[in-house]
């Protein structure tokens, strides 16, 4: 099977980065995968390069890197027949985690392209203003917005920003919060520091949202944190846990307001202040995935052609 490798030198460990190439190609090679490669540039669009690879007929798309070079390649693919094939090789790798794609075993992972699961996972799309931009984990309006670029700089190893870190989290304060669910014609109206809208179990830090949160259920799942302190959410991202003063919707789309205005993100990428929907589409990326899912199952079309060669 002919393949397109996209390979980013800028994950795991740099210095190693030639050695973990030769190491993937060996891997692919094995399980009789031919890669085209492409080496990740700083600045580079790699959506453009993976509609491409898809426009060219490439049946499937292999990304290593972290979980920000997977979701750019992924946005190239949403709507296409190309699969996405994924080597997680970042920091966190919430993409691989939530897809039961191994994480600390090249070979494991590399085999999983052939052995794994094709599915159709849902995406989410979030329109704030006259933009939009689609996401894989979640999107988030309030404190973790604000937090993320300070905590994702110390999770690399700058501790110097745990500063920033403290002063962001002491000084936020809570807004109220309308949403409209669907079609309702009725708002929810609340105070609180946090709303996620989730397509994925992990995200951030590799905190766990919620264990049941389904990547193929064509539902974005909403949690609302209104009556919870910044100590009790710091405890939500530390352990995961659930509460019952959490509140927890499943829909296809949300608009959510907030005065005063909260900031937006969707995997990490600053969207800016105010308004925005969040909408769910349906079954539009094509993934390979490990661990048994409730997705639609569909035959991977290069092993298919092999077959009835």
């Amino acid at each position: 099977m002919l393949a397109k490798l996209i390979f980013n030198p800028a994950s795991g460990n740099p210095a190693e980065s030639a050695t973990q190439l030769l190491d993937l190609l060996r891997q692919l090679q094995t399980v009789n995968i031919q890669a085209e490669v492409f080496v990740v540039e700083p600045e580079m669009r790699l959506s453009n390069l993976a509609r491409r690879a898809a426009r060219d007929g490439y049946n499937m798309v292999i990304v290593s890197g972290g979980d920000g070079t997977i979701e750019n390649v992924a946005l190239g693919l949403v709507g296409s027949s190309t699969t996405l094939g994924i080597i997680p090789t970042g920091t966190r790798n919430n993409l691989a985690r939530s897809l039961g794609i191994p994480t600390n075993n090249l070979a494991a992972a590399v085999a999983l392209l052939r052995k794994g699961r094709r599915l159709k996972i849902d995406v989410g799309l979030v329109r704030q203003n006259h933009a939009s931009r689609c996401f894989l984990e979640a999107g988030a309006v309030g404190l973790a917005s604000a937090l993320y670029p300070s905590a994702d700089d110390i999770q690399h190893g700058d501790l110097g920003k745990i500063a920033d870190f403290i002063s962001t989290l002491v000084s936020a304060a809570p807004s109220e919060i309308r949403l409209r669910l669907d079609h309702h014609r009725h708002e929810i109206i609340t105070h609180a520091h946090l709303v996620i809208v989730a397509n994925m179990p992990f995200m951030g830090a590799n905190f766990q949202i919620a264990p049941d949160v389904l990547f193929d259920d064509r539902r974005l799942d909403v949690f609302v944190y209104s009556d919870l302190s910044k100590r009790d959410l710091i405890g939500q991202a530390m352990r995961s846990m659930n509460d019952e003063r959490i509140l927890r919707y499943r829909v296809k789309k949300i608009t959510i307001a907030t005065n005063p205005p909260m900031p937006v993100m969707a995997d990490g990428v600053f969207l800016g202040d105010g308004p925005v929907t969040l909408t769910v589409q349906p079954h539009s990326l094509a993934v390979i995935a490990g661990r048994a899912s409730v997705a639609v199952t569909l035959p991977t079309p290069a092993l298919v052609d092999e077959a009835a060669a």
